[in-house]
């Protein structure tokens, strides 16, 4: 064909990183058929979706059944009774968000990946090593990234001081509870970069996919930082808090107070959804209503207080064998440095051929993920105790 095609996809990876795991780990399987292969690499839970959930969304589903309660195309910004819950959420926590301001989504990494859009030529600021979509998605546009390199020297929280050059007016990622590391920022480390973004004029794009994981008192939503309300987009999800990676739902939160060019923020994503977005579905918002529902929150906290007890198990193990690691805590990730000096994809061989045991290489989150590994808690509690009992001769 005689087209043009967006040659920028040429600068990304031709497989996505848990493709490339996938491959392995099924070629394993092919020529060892009854391995018991234990996985903790794919960041999905494992438990269904709590009762209240399920009762909303059933009883959601029969409204659609009946003539009189049937409802057609949703809203593209959400049902109003779902971006109410999500501002009465934030409310919870101390900060103050309209409901005019909470876009409905169908994940975080949908918003993430679709918010270049609104963005222009800008010099794109991210924290390596880091979730892949906030690099591949800049990457298809032709935006020029900066990597701020996270280690252990830092705790895998980089601040604005590691960066060389001026900068003015960049689009910075942050992720906190951090995926892949399980690293989380203390409330002076997100005001360096709140001031940073204040500073020199740039947005803050801030993913708080995992803020229910949260034991310690470290912000739960950059809004907690005085002036990130004129600096930030904060992007969540129920994927991991409520169990709906298969269910499909997020938010992101645009302040009004947000403007470039003389134009809103929050106008140029309205359009963006209403042209390329046709909403979630009823059901589904009905069923994340639910879930921030005092009973829902209950239930949904429990599922969780059950991935932290996975997640101490593989901490144990780590502290026992005295290797490094961050995560665990605050986090269903724990990111390990991998021992004997290995690369992440040694190990990644390692725990599969010897152990029968999936995670992530680091080396897939970036090039300061070389050497590390990402155990997820999201498995079994079963399946997390036979890991932890197969490792105890690593």
């Amino acid at each position: 064909m005689n087209i043009k095609i967006n040659e920028n996809f040429k600068n990304i990876k031709e497989t996505y990183l848990f493709s490339d795991i996938a491959k392995r780990v099924n070629a394993y399987k092919a020529a060892n058929p009854g391995a018991d292969v234990i996985r903790l690499g794919i960041g999905d839970v494992t438990l269904p979706l709590a009762p209240a959930v399920v009762s909303a969304m059933t009883g959601a589903a029969a409204e659609m059944g009946s003539k009189e309660t049937f409802r057609g195309y949703p809203p593209e910004y959400g049902h109003e009774f779902l971006r109410e819950a999500v501002a009465s959420h934030y409310s919870s926590m101390g900060v103050s968000v309209p409901s005019s301001s909470v876009f409905i989504s169908d994940g975080a990494k949908s918003d993430i990946g679709n918010i270049v859009d609104i963005l222009g030529d800008n010099e794109i600021i991210i924290p390596d090593p880091v979730y892949p979509v906030y690099v591949d998605s800049n990457l298809m546009s032709g935006h020029r990234i900066t990597l701020v390199p996270g280690s252990s020297d830092n705790g895998f929280l980089p601040l604005p001081s590691s960066l060389k050059g001026t900068v003015s007016g960049a689009v910075i990622y942050i992720c906190s509870p951090n995926n892949p590391t399980g690293a989380v920022y203390s409330a002076e480390g997100l005001t360096e970069w709140v001031s940073f973004a204040l500073k020199t004029g740039s947005l803050i794009i801030f993913d708080a996919a995992y803020e229910a994981f949260i034991t310690e008192d470290v912000p739960h939503t950059i809004y907690e930082i005085p002036g990130a309300g004129s600096c930030a987009i904060e992007v969540s999800s129920f994927s991991k808090f409520a169990g709906f990676t298969g269910t499909r739902c997020g938010w992101t939160i645009v302040p009004d107070g947000l403007e470039a060019s003389g134009v809103k923020l929050s106008k140029l994503w309205a359009r963006r959804q209403a042209t390329k977005f046709n909403g979630v579905s009823y059901p589904v918002q009905r069923a994340a209503e639910a879930a921030l529902s005092p009973e829902g929150l209950k239930q949904c906290r429990a599922n969780i207080e059950y991935y932290r007890a996975n997640a101490s198990l593989i901490a144990s193990l780590m502290r026992s064998k005295n290797i490094y690691f961050t995560g665990g805590t605050n986090s269903p990730y724990i990111w390990l440095r991998c021992p004997g000096n290995m690369s992440g994809w040694e190990f990644f061989d390692l725990l599969l051929n010897r152990y029968q045991i999936v995670g992530t290489p680091g080396e897939g989150f970036g090039e300061s993920g070389n050497g590390y590994f990402r155990i997820t808690s999201f498995g079994s509690r079963e399946a997390t105790e036979q890991a932890c009992a197969r490792l105890a001769d690593l």
